[in-house]
């Protein structure tokens, strides 16, 4: 029986990892896609103290080698259920895995919102991205959109713009909700356009692949076609907690209403990083959610909470 697992291999889980590991407890990550989560798809990072610049990949690279090196185990795999038992906690993975452990953190993270437009999910890998860092490449002297207008947006279209031939922002607000600097590098951009207070109703494709886009302005009721060779969405992201819901109870948005202690109501169960509910969704919030979980889990494990 491990001491603490932790679902989620993204820097609140393997920051919790490495609290947890040091404080001399045995851990057990699980994470079902790759570690390092969402940041390892960011071409560039620039708000991390200490690091003037650096690459997703690199620091969840750096981040999981620490974890490893300091002791911890991880799986591969992906968690549908976590049963409270006697003394602890069975975790159950779509794999066939069960593990016991004392405590829980669950560091689930988020996954990408949609649109929810007809035949969206089949167009995913069809001209349909998430990931400019993964499928920018496939687009170089081509045109693609980009919809969205928030930080991760703002950077995946100027990604865009070195190796596109036209990359067009639709945003559904009159103004951009990331980073000014961002925003100014991107409007300074030759090849880029900006449509502002502009909806995407409908996906264009042939043939199964995504053609173009129909759009809307909001303001002047105007319809227009985008004939596009790729389009990439980055519209916000939700969590992933139903499967947890009995032990860590979620708000209204599906987010654990847990507070900055990372605390459920369910002793020996805490929450990190941005599955949490909290105003700033950053990886220094996530690491520091990781850090206070795990603290709080150790304290646990010792009979002092």
């Amino acid at each position: 029986m491990y001491d603490t697992i932790i679902v989620g291999g993204g820097p609140a889980g393997l920051t919790a990892a490495v609290y947890a590991r040091r404080a001399g407890k045995t851990v057990l990550v699980i994470e079902k896609n790759g570690f390092g989560g969402q940041i390892a798809y960011s071409p560039k990072v620039e708000n991390i103290p200490g690091t003037q610049q650096i690459s997703g990949s690199e620091f969840a690279e750096k981040l999981t080698e620490q974890t490893l090196a300091l002791g911890a185990e991880v799986e591969l795999e992906t968690v549908i259920e976590v049963i409270k038992a006697d003394g602890g906690f069975t975790v159950v993975t779509e794999e066939g895995g069960s593990y016991e452990s004392r405590t829980v953190i669950l560091a689930v993270g988020v996954k990408h919102r949609m649109l929810g437009l007809p035949g969206e999910t089949e167009l995913v890998g069809n001209g349909l991205s998430f990931c400019a860092v993964c499928d920018g490449a496939f687009y170089t002297g081509q045109d693609t959109a980009m919809i969205g207008g928030g930080n991760s947006a703002l950077q995946e279209a100027l990604l865009l713009s070195e190796v596109c031939r036209k990359v067009t922002v639709v945003q559904n607000l009159a103004d951009f909700t990331g980073e000014k600097a961002l925003s100014q590098a991107l409007l300074e951009k030759d090849n880029v356009e900006v449509m502002f207070s502009t909806l995407v109703e409908g996906y264009r494709s042939e043939n199964g692949v995504l053609t173009g886009l129909a759009v809307r302005n909001t303001e002047t009721g105007e319809t227009r076609e985008l004939r596009v060779d790729g389009a990439f969405l980055a519209v916000g992201l939700v969590p992933e907690n139903d499967a947890f819901a009995a032990l860590a109870q979620t708000d209204e948005r599906g987010y654990f209403a847990a507070e900055e202690d990372c605390l459920t109501a369910t002793p020996g169960v805490f929450v990190a990083g941005d599955c949490r509910r909290k105003a700033i969704r950053q990886v220094v919030t996530a690491s520091a959610d990781g850090a206070v979980a795990a603290m709080a889990a150790c304290r646990y494990l010792d009979g002092i909470a």
